[in-house]
């Protein structure tokens, strides 16, 4: 129950409070929180998939642009822009940082936003925009599936991918990660989504071909991940599996 509140706390604005524990304690917790990050996503994606219902019910079901609006504003609000954060993050340094590894993680720090990022959020805001006025009634159930799948990424980008940034909350998550039970986690909501989701599979062939490309560039760049391109991370991978969802149906 710890560890699901931390990881609640940490990918959502839901006001929470945590005890605070001793060090090692910490440690634990922020490792074993990762295991929820699905969880979270689930959760995100049925009051997502909640607010569409509600829409349908009370209004015109052919107000796309409007809905899709909507979901995306209360996307952004739950999460609280963190991954947008991590994204813009991302951006800025991967262009000011003309290829040096320290200068990135220096950029990366950087609270300002730079022409880079504030592009990065337009760009991926308009495109999950685009994406969801597209889609139909239908869309429950990729409300659903797609917070999960992109937080799955973090837990797989965990258990394989060094953490850059000594210290802090990112680098006890993959120091304390559970990692047998992680890949039993991951292989189960895998195959889940294959068996239940009508284009399953081609949701988990995308997600694999996004984190592959993605964590290729972190490695060459880093060396590893940071907190930021875990959340550019799930931004991107949410995008792409909306995209998807659109082009297939």
């Amino acid at each position: 129950m710890q560890a699901f509140i931390t990881a609640l706390q940490l990918l959502t604005r839901i006001p929470l409070r945590i005890p605070r524990y001793d060090p090692d304690s910490q440690a634990k917790v922020a490792g074993y929180a990762v295991l929820f990050y699905p969880v979270v996503g689930l959760l995100i994606g049925g009051l997502l998939a909640l607010l569409l219902g509600l829409l349908q019910l009370i209004g015109q079901s052919e107000a796309y642009l409007l809905h899709g609006a909507l979901l995306i504003t209360c996307w952004v609000i739950i999460s609280g822009a963190l991954h947008l954060d991590g994204l813009a993050d991302s951006a800025d340094a991967w262009l000011g940082g003309f290829g040096d590894r320290e200068r990135t993680l220096a950029i990366m720090k950087d609270p300002c936003a730079g022409p880079a990022g504030v592009t990065a959020i337009i760009v991926i805001l308009l495109v999950k925009f685009a994406a969801l006025s597209e889609l139909t009634r239908t869309l429950w159930p990729a409300l659903l599936v797609i917070p999960v799948l992109a937080r799955l990424q973090v837990v797989l980008l965990f258990l394989t991918t060094a953490y850059v940034r000594p210290g802090g909350m990112g680098a006890s998550a993959t120091d304390f990660l559970p990692r047998k039970t992680a890949w039993a986690w991951l292989l189960l909501i895998a195959m889940a989504v294959i068996a239940f989701i009508d284009t399953g599979w081609m949701l988990i062939v995308a997600m694999g071909l996004v984190f592959v490309v993605l964590r290729a560039i972190m490695q060459q760049r880093l060396g590893g991940t940071t907190g930021d391109t875990a959340g550019a991370l799930i931004e991107i991978t949410e995008a792409v599996l909306l995209c998807l969802i659109v082009l297939s149906t």
